[in-house]
């Protein structure tokens, strides 16, 4: 092997809780690993934000260690490419310094925002253009947001980058964004590849407020010499600007064709599969991102995955499974199987923190419906379980209906690691799962953009993964089930949809009470 096909790609995963540095050989192999972890900030209970300067700080730490902890020298390295979460919005001023926090996808400011696009079709048309269901995750509402509430902060001199963007300024003195992450943006047109046009004239910005596009394989060399030094790496290293950590996730997870639909679950839940051009539903309720030329990923996320299983162990189950031997997330699995599918009748509705998809609206909670004296704690926990799955095959069922019809799932994140839960969404879907034994897949994904952006392709892993997965086949008879426990979870949402404003109201209401009398 020459010395060049031997060279590793470090791979950079900007998370919402941490930063991931990988080192990947060419045939995929991890060969070291670091992760720094960073705070989230909560100044109001609508609002999430990072600090920007601290999460560069640990790109350049973990970076840093990686080489240091593996040995390899930064000579060693043939790039470094990049992932990063979606929907971040950082204001920096002409010298590019941050007036805001990093406002991450969790934030919830703009809700008034984006049901006032959804309610006049504004939000529609733009979708049509855009490919981003309107939400108050995605940048677009949040500028909205500071249009109304910080005019301090639209001002002419400023520009609105994310993330990633910020990290390559301080790096490279430059800001570009990825097609991949300027689709998540809102303020994208996806068929035009360009900043659109009638947002920027909504929002009263300018393109040169922005950061500048560029394909995901696009190649960026001139380290500042001082940004250099502290990562440890040469100035002349290149890097791969790379994408978002879910389109990712399906290249890492070898997930490139509508025969399979990639399920990863962590604290919130998403469904991808990969479309050779732009597809839209006429609804505006799966989102569109660009990969690479001929790839677009083409899904929806949850807000309510392993998030509600956190719940239980913390808030209803505490004393039980907070003390005692073993993992409490573990014995809540082992006591949602002491209940039948379909937990008796018992349904609950997981949006614990609103919802994006299927229902695109972040003022929804969550419920039990059906609660009655014959239901008892294994039944609740099999019903909150079910409801994290109903929210999937919803997804599933919405890609569908664009003609997807996958065959196989594949599915990361930690509730793989429940032969119990992957059961479960087979069952659910009606389709074979498979948990491939891969590493890290955004990471993953990024090392093979990364190879395949300086010209050295590495192997997609599917045919290996193929050879290691675990595979679940669905029970037709819990399947036929479960086809009319979802039916049954729609018609509960639809009849209970118009009155979680008034109890966001109340509980606002009592919030305000109660300061009122710690005052």
């Amino acid at each position: 092997m020459n010395e060049q096909a031997s060279k590793l790609v470090l791979a950079l995963d900007i998370g919402t809780t941490s930063v991931k540095a990988l080192l990947i050989d060419r045939l995929g192999q991890m060969k070291g690993r670091v992760s720094i972890g960073y705070p989230l900030n909560i100044p109001r209970p609508d609002m999430a934000e990072q600090d920007p300067d601290t999460i560069y700080e640990a790109v350049a730490t973990a970076v840093h260690r990686l080489l240091q902890e593996t040995g390899t020298p930064a000579t060693d390295l043939l790039c470094v490419s990049l992932s990063s979460a979606m929907h971040s919005l950082i204001v920096v001023d002409a010298e590019h310094r941050p007036l805001t926090g990093s406002i991450i996808w969790a934030d919830q400011r703009a809700v008034e925002q984006a049901d006032r696009l959804n309610a006049d079709g504004t939000g529609l048309a733009i979708y049509r253009r855009t490919g981003v269901p309107i939400h108050p995750m995605t940048p677009l509402t949040k500028l909205l947001w500071l249009r109304e509430h910080r005019p301090d902060l639209m001002l002419p001199g400023y520009s609105y980058v994310d993330i990633k963007a910020y990290v390559l300024q301080r790096l490279f003195g430059r800001s570009v964004m990825d097609y991949s992450i300027a689709g998540s943006t809102g303020l994208f047109n996806l068929h035009e590849l360009d900043w659109d046009g009638g947002v920027l004239e909504l929002l009263g910005l300018s393109a040169a407020q922005l950061p500048e596009l560029v394909p995901t394989d696009h190649v960026m060399v001139g380290l500042q010499p001082g940004e250099a030094t502290k990562l440890g790496l040469l100035p002349d290293t290149p890097f791969v600007v790379g994408a978002s950590d879910g389109v990712l996730a399906n290249l890492g997870a070898g997930v490139m064709n509508t025969d399979r639909v990639a399920v990863s679950i962590g604290t919130s839940s998403a469904v991808r599969t990969v479309v050779p051009e732009p597809l839209l539903d006429e609804q505006g309720k799966l989102f569109c991102y660009a990969l690479t030329k001929g790839n677009w990923v083409v899904g929806a996320p949850s807000n309510n995955g392993g998030i509600v299983l956190r719940w239980l162990v913390e808030q209803l189950f505490a004393d039980e499974l907070g003390s005692g031997e073993g993992d409490p997330y573990e014995r809540l699995l082992e006591l949602a199987q002491q209940a039948p599918a379909g937990a008796n009748g018992l349904i609950f509705l997981p949006m614990l923190t609103g919802e994006r998809a299927p229902y695109w609206k972040a003022d929804t909670r969550a419920m039990y419906f059906g609660l009655s004296l014959s239901h008892g704690k294994a039944h609740m926990v099999r019903a909150a379980l079910e409801g994290v799955m109903a929210q999937i095959a919803s997804i599933v069922q919405l890609l569908e209906g664009l003609h997807v019809q996958p065959r196989e799932v594949w599915a990361s994140g930690g509730f793989t690691q429940s032969v119990f839960g992957c059961q479960l969404m087979a069952d659910m879907l009606g389709l074979p799962v498979c948990v491939p034994q891969l590493i890290e897949s955004s990471g993953l994904g990024a090392a093979m953009l990364g190879y395949a952006a300086m010209g050295k392709p590495m192997q997609a892993p599917s045919a290996e993964a193929a050879a290691s997965q675990t595979r679940y086949l669905p029970d037709p008879a819990r399947h036929a089930h479960y086809r009319k426990l979802l039916e049954l979870h729609a018609r509960v949402y639809e009849g209970i949809k118009d009155s979680f404003h008034d109890v966001i109201a109340l509980q606002a209401e009592d919030t305000a009470n109660l300061m009122g009398v710690l005052k």
